[in-house]
Parts: C-alpha cells; structure tokens; sequence
C-alpha cells in the first residue's frame, strides 16, 4: 500500500513539473524620504486599478529599491506605507503581460506624529486555519488564563490528553510537542511535568502541524505541535507582571515577569515565572486475572514547585546579519505519593481473602537546561542562511519509599514488604544544524544537515527493608547506558507555477547508530545485556495546491514519518507502584513507521475539509500484561494500524461582536498483531469536537465560551475509554489605559471532564478503571504590562534540539 500511494503521489509530482510558467511582468523603482535619503522598509504594495485588490507586495532594501512582479496584464496602481510618514498612492498605470514598469523615485513625507507617539494595535484571531497547520493563539483567549500547557492542549482543537498523560491529535498518537521550534525528548511522565510548569502567561500560541515538511526532524506519526513562547516584539525598555490563583480541591498560584530592550542594534528579552500547587487525583482498578478478584482504590498527590528561566540576546550587526544566543531552564520539585487498598477475593465464590494496604512516597527533582547559538544571514534576494549549534542537559532525581503490608479482614498484619529504590537520570545531548533557504528555479530550494549525539545514563538501585535500614538486592538493581547519534541532510523545493497550481516537494535522510548497555548489579548476562541498531532511512514529503477559483482551494499532501522508542522505554528497569502492578521498559523495542496521505478543501478562505489515510508499521503502544499475580503494562510493536481520518473546522464570524470557531474530526482505527501468544485484531470509530466564542461587550469587556468533546476511545490497543469533554467559561476587563487586564474563568463547568472510564478484556485479564482529577476550577488572572508599544516584528528562529530533547523518559 505504502508503495502504491508513494507511486501516486511522485507520479502527480512528475506531470505538475511539466506545467509551464507563464510569462512575469515586474514593477521597479526607489522610494525616499522629503530630504532625498533612500528609505528602508518601506511596504510597497502592487494593487489592481479596479477594485485595489492586492496583487504582490515587496519591502524596499537599505537603498529604498523594490521590485514587485505580476502573472497577467492589467490596469494597476501602487501604495506606498511606512510607520512615521504619510501613505502615498501611485497613478493608475497598464501593464502588458512580458513588460517592465519603472515607477520612478518617489518621495514620501514625514506624518505629523512622531514615531514615538504612534501605537500599533493588532487582534489575531484566536483560531486561524492555515493550510498546513492551525493555530491556536492562546494570549487571546479568557479561559487559557490560569492554565498550564498541558491543560491547554486538551482544550486545542483536535487534541487528546488522556488519563496517563499521552498526547494524541485527532485520536492518532506519535504526536511529537515542541516549544520554541525545540522538540522535547521526554516521554509521556517527564514531559507532562514539563508542561505542567509552563503558564498560559508565557504562551503565545500552539501550533498543530499534521503534515510537516522535509525541514523538520522526521520523528512524530500523527504531526507536530509547536508551543511558541512569548518574546519580545517592541522597540524600547518595555515589560509585563502577572499573578494568578487558581482553586481546585486544592489552592495553586503561578506568576511571571516579563522584561525586554530592544533597539536597532540589540534585542535582549527575559523572562522569569513559576507554579506551585498541589494536584490530586484517584484511579480505581477492578482486575479480574485467572480466579483472583483484585479491587484497588489509590490516592494520589503531587506536590508541584517549579521555575522557569528564559533568558536571550540577538546582536543585528547590519542589515543582513544576526547572531543570538538563547538559554532556557526548568527547575521543578515533583514530590509524588500515593495511598492504595486493594482487597483480594477468589472470584468463583467471591470469598474475601486478604486486602493489600501500599503507601508510595516519591520526592523527587527535574532541571532541564538548554543553551543555543545562533548565526543568521538573510539578504534581500532572498536568500537565508541559519545555523544553530546547541546543548541540553537533564537531570532527574528521584527516591520512592513504599511499604506494602497485607492485612485480614480485621485490620491485623498478615504480612509485610517494604521496598526503596533510587533512580537518577542524566541526560546530555549536543546537536549542530544548517538551514539554507534561497530563490532557485523559479521557486524557493531549502537544503541543510544536522548532527545530533546523545547519551543518557540511568541507574535503578533496589533496595528492601530490615528493620528500617535499606538493603540493597543486587540481582534487581543494574545500570544503564544509552549512546545514539543521528545524522542527516534534507532538499525541500517549493514553487508557484501559476495562480492555480503550487508544489513542495521534498526528501529526509536520517542514519542512526545507537547502543544500549545494560550492566546488572549482580553481574548477571541476560538477553538484553547490549543492544546495537544502525539503520537508514529516507523520508520523503510533499504538498501539491490547485485554487480551483476564488471560493475552492485543494491541497494533496504525503510525509513518511518515523517514531524512535524514547530513552527511557529502552530501559528495562521495573518500576513499582505496589507489589502488584508495575511498568517496565523493553531494550527491543524498534522504531514505528508511518505513510501518511491527506487531501484537504477550503471553501471560501474559512471552511477547511480534509480526508486521510494512514499505515503504520511496528506499531508502538503501551501494553498491559500479566506475570503470575502482578499486571504490568510495557511499551511494545504490535504489527500495524491502519487509520481513515476526517476533520472540518472553521472560523464563525457571526456577529461584528460575536465571533466562534468550530471543529469535527473522526477517525476510524484497525489494529492487528500479537501480544505476547495472544492474536490482536481490533477496530474502533473515534469522534471529537472543539468549540469557541468570544464576545466584545463594550467598555473594555470581553467574555468567552469554549468547550470540547471527545468520544470513545482506545488506549494501548486494548483498553476501550468513555467519552469526556468540558465547558468553560470567563470574562476580562481592561483597565489602566488598556496596560492592566484581569480575567475571571471557571473550567469544566458541568463536571464531565472528570472522571474518565476504561475497560479492557485481552488474553485472560479483565480490567475496568476509572479515575478523577482537578478538571473542575475557578481562576483568577491580573497582568499589567509598563514601557514601550512600538511594535516590531521578533526574530523566529529553530534551534537545533529538536528531536532529542523530547525523547528523555524519567
């Protein structure tokens, strides 16, 4: 199949390439100022005589030159704007299909206003719908007040968090999460806690990208979510302060500062904010394995301190050239426990036997450290060069206490087993990168290559009790060391033939070496001892565009995509949550390969329909499994899955004071393969729904509505989830000249968030769950924002982590 549709896309391809261009007509000149100085940046905009529709526009260089070009002939007229000085508009001109039009020198007049004195003000939507991504622009909604990231993808679009925190997009997990244009390598545990401690306050907004291009790593099956973080975009000394509280069960506070400079020489920007609160939530499991009944109830806390640090500089040493550097760190206390009773029954006459009374204590750290380096060139032909040579360190810590004492049915100890374990985790990665961007072939040719290593050590050292004094089992602690270096070089052409046909096509190649050592504490050898893999893969993409006319737009788009096992999923430690149920890594588990084809329609620049398909080889997924009488879940291939996908969303101007936006997705999921000796054979239809409107009230008001709905789902293969969603609700008030703003919200107004529902029948073990958390809250948000309102435009840039970073598993 993988072929077939890879024949079909490159056969399209190969007969677009065939399309000729038609002949180009360009527009010259050179724009001053009144005292004869050649003007920068002056905005000069091609429009139709008719009815000003815009045609091209184009940014005069440090001589005030512009060159604008138009694909047919015409009646035209030009605009000249620039902030500081008055708009000019040219006299009305024909030009033929083939030929030149020099506009001449044109001189623009100063405005009455001084630059300082003028204040741009702009509102982006808070959903746009772009052809290869949404965003979801956070700094504009009411009810993102108060939320951490995590909180926040649940409520995007398409997005899915369940109960174990693994993020999917459109019920298709493989999702890779990137902050700033860095992915983040950790697994599902580490980087919820991550994004737990990021606030909404330092959110710009997230970008879901299901389809990327050949410019990004190729890990992530179902797309990208990029998380930009805010930065400055003003000129002068300018900064913002927030405080927030929000009341759950529990009371949590979080706060920011904001400071920035900026001139034409130098940007400098830093930001400092924190979280602190305690979560809790409960999980129940009802375990039916061979003729033992197990019913479990746990309690579970975690203690939540955490401080960001972002701090940069970008040095524009003249009009072309740029260096920066950027350095970014997390530091977070994670203390985690837990209080569990399962009570024990044989199950054929539901005789009561004994009850499993376990207490886990886990205080425990995360420092993540991030450095960047970067070189830019950009000139005004277009070409682009960007380097970035970076290093990211992460250490985690963490020592679990847990006694397990069984008990009759009056209370009295049968017996007991206390067990301690320690588990640091270090983590170093280096990355070096190049993109090169420049107009070639009548289009625009991207090329560049990047290098990555990275090595992680791990030790998991267990211990049991003797009279309160820990002793250490050597035939279960062990060490273990992953090394794993990933080279690779991608082209990417992107071309407009005409006004109705585009194409971007483009090919990855990524080679990877990589080793894992697993040295136990007794000096056992065992199957997973070492582990080596080398492996090359190439991963081709493309988008082919047809606007069918004014109102219709059709976009075809293929990637081949790959998922690397995260560090610590190679681990083959055993942790424990009581002597009953545990998780445990796997040293063989192989990467997971997916096909992805998706055809989109736009209708009228705001409906966008799309239908999809997607093959997936070595499926990877979190399992669950039974060994005598303990139930363990592990990350495992399972064959392949099949996805059918369909998703429509769109903008809803319903009102000049009531704007919405809507999204539907569903997708229909086939699962074959084994689980250890049991066949696997699985289909199941997946729905959701997102909904938002905002409200402008009048006198600074604002208020907004925003909700969504997930149907049944499936996790690990076997486990079936009831539906879930939320309603939200919040107003906000500007005051102080529009530099102070306070938001009111409350989240999960209906209680149907929480609590989630699971059930799960595969090979002998039956299992229901549920579990609750703190969905439901009330949150209070107060920001004052002092200095300059000049606007100007940041620099983005990626930096080189990432792929790696978002593989580091705690």
């Amino acid at each position: 199949m993988r072929r077939l549709i890879s024949m079909t896309v490159w056969g399209l391809l190969m007969t677009t390439t065939q399309i000729s261009a038609q002949n180009k007509s360009t527009v010259d000149g050179n724009v001053k100022d009144n005292n004869g100085k050649a003007l920068e940046s002056v905005t000069v905009s091609l429009l139709k005589a008719k009815d000003s529709t815009l045609v091209k526009t184009d940014i005069t260089d440090g001589n005030g030159q512009f060159e604008l070009s138009a694909s047919a002939g015409g009646k035209f007229l030009l605009s000249y704007t620039i902030v500081g000085y008055d708009k000019k508009f040219s006299d009305r001109f024909e030009l033929q299909a083939g030929q030149s039009f020099h506009a001449g020198a044109v001189s623009l007049n100063a405005a009455p206003k001084k630059l300082q004195d003028v204040t741009v003000t702009s509102r982006k939507p808070m959903i746009e719908v772009k052809a290869d991504k949404t965003i979801f622009n956070v700094e504009n909604s009411i009810n993102a007040t108060g939320s951490n990231a995590l909180e926040l993808l649940q409520k995007s679009p398409g997005m899915q968090v369940d109960n174990n925190d693994n993020i999917s997009m459109k019920g298709k997990t493989g999702v890779k999460v990137y902050v700033d244009s860095k992915m983040m390598q950790l697994n599902s545990k580490d980087l919820a806690a991550y994004l737990r401690s990021i606030n909404s306050n330092d959110i710009e907004a997230i970008e879901m990208i299901s389809n990327p291009s050949a410019k990004y790593d190729a890990s992530g099956n179902a797309g990208i979510i990029n998380i930009r973080l805010k930065k400055n975009k003003k000129f002068g000394t300018n900064g913002s302060m927030t405080a927030g509280f929000v009341q759950g069960v529990t009371p949590k506070g979080n706060g920011s500062v904001n400071l920035n400079y900026r001139d034409k020489k130098v940007n400098l920007f830093s930001n400092v904010s924190g979280n602190i609160g305690r979560y809790e939530n409960d999980m129940n499991l009802y375990r039916i394995q061979r003729d033992t009944l197990y019913d479990q109830h746990a309690v579970n806390y975690n203690n939540n301190k955490s401080i960001n640090i972002k701090t940069g500089a970008d040095f524009f040493l003249d009009s072309r050239n740029t260096i920066g550097g950027l350095i970014t760190t997390n530091f977070s206390t994670n203390d985690w426990t837990s209080t569990s009773n399962t009570d024990i029954s044989y199950y054929p006459t539901n005789t009561y036997q004994k009850t499993l009374k376990a207490f886990n204590s886990v205080p425990g750290n995360r420092n993540n450290i991030d450095a960047n380096l970067n070189y830019r060139y950009a000139d005004t032909s277009g070409k682009e060069i960007n380097f970035d040579g970076d290093y990211g360190q992460f250490r985690g810590r963490g020592n679990s206490y847990q006694p397990n004492y069984y008990q009759d049915v009056n209370g009295n100890i049968l017996s007991q087993v206390i067990n301690r374990n320690y588990t640091p985790t270090n983590i170093d990665i280096y990355t070096a990168k190049v993109d090169v961007e420049m107009p070639k072939w009548k289009g625009k040719l991207g090329f560049g290559a990047k290098f990555s290593y990275v090595k992680t050590d791990n030790t998991f050292d267990f211990f049991t009790d003797a009279n309160g004094s820990p002793v250490k089992v050597l035939s279960r602690s062990n060490s273990f060391s992953y090394k794993e270096n990933v080279n690779a070089a991608y082209v990417n052409y992107q071309r407009q033939f005409n006004p109705k046909w585009s194409l971007q096509a483009g090919l990855r190649a990524e080679q990877t070496n990589s080793e894992g050592i697993l040295t136990r504490a007794d000096g056992f050898v065992q199957d997973d001892n070492n582990v080596k893999r080398n492996y090359f893969d190439l991963f081709p993409s493309a988008a082919l565009t047809w606007t069918v006319n004014k109102k219709n737009t059709l976009n075809l788009t293929y990637s081949r995509r790959i998922d690397r096992p995260t560090y610590q999923d190679l681990n083959p430690f055993e942790n424990k949550l009581d002597e009953l149920t545990y998780e445990k890594g796997n040293a063989f588990l192989r990467p997971q390969y997916t096909d992805n084809v998706e055809l989109s329609h736009t209708f009228m620049y705001m409906i966008n329909t799309s239908i999809g398909y997607s093959h997936v080889k070595d499926y990877s997924t979190m399992t669950t499994d039974t060994i005598k009488n303990a139930t363990f879940v592990q990350q495992k291939n399972l064959a392949t899955q099949q996805i059918l996908t369909f998703s429509i969303g769109s903008p809803l101007p319903i009102k000049k004071w009531w704007n919405g936006y809507a999204n539907f997705w569903y997708n229909y999921q086939m699962f074959k393969g084994m689980i250890g000796n049991n066949e696997l054979k699985t289909t199941i239809p997946l729905f959701g729904a997102y909904m938002q409107h905002s409200f402008t009230l009048g006198n600074d008001y604002t208020a907004e509505a925003s909700g969504w709905f997930n149907g049944p789902s499936i996790w690990g293969a076997t486990w079936k989830t009831k539906s879930q969603g939320a309603l939200d609700l919040g107003i906000q008030k500007m005051f102080l000249q529009k530099k102070a703003t306070l938001k009111l919200s409350a989240t999960d107004i209906f209680h149907t968030a929480s609590p989630w529902r699971a059930h799960s029948v595969f090979g002998g073990l039956n299992i229901s769950g549920n579990g609750s958390w703190e969905s439901q809250t009330f949150r209070v948000n107060f920001t004052y924002r002092f200095g300059s309102n000049q606007v100007k435009a940041a620099r983005q840039r990626q930096t080189g982590l990432e792929t790696e970073s978002k593989r580091i598993k705690g």
